[in-house]
């Protein structure tokens, strides 16, 4: 699977978002930033993003993902420090 295809998964299971995806077919690096995530505990934002991909991990397409989220005044907080 190509990371744009997993970024396109997630923006469209939650509108809004901005994403960043890497990885190399089967492993990935997601960052996401948004509003929905205010108020939520890592776990809970982890699992809207896992939501969006629910088939993708279930069959193995997805191997591993590594998801790192935040509100957009977060994310200008990390961005500053280089934080990813």
């Amino acid at each position: 699977m190509e990371p744009e295809a997993v970024k396109d998964l997630i923006e469209a299971g939650l509108p809004g978002v901005d994403v960043t995806v890497q990885g190399d077919g089967s492993h990935f690096d997601v960052t996401a930033v948004g509003d929905v995530f205010d108020g939520k505990s890592m776990v809970e934002q982890q699992k809207m993003i896992y939501a969006t991909l629910g088939e993708r991990i279930t069959s193995g397409e997805i191997h591993a993902i590594n998801i790192k989220c935040y509100t957009p005044a977060q994310w200008a907080t990390a961005s500053k420090l280089k934080v990813d």
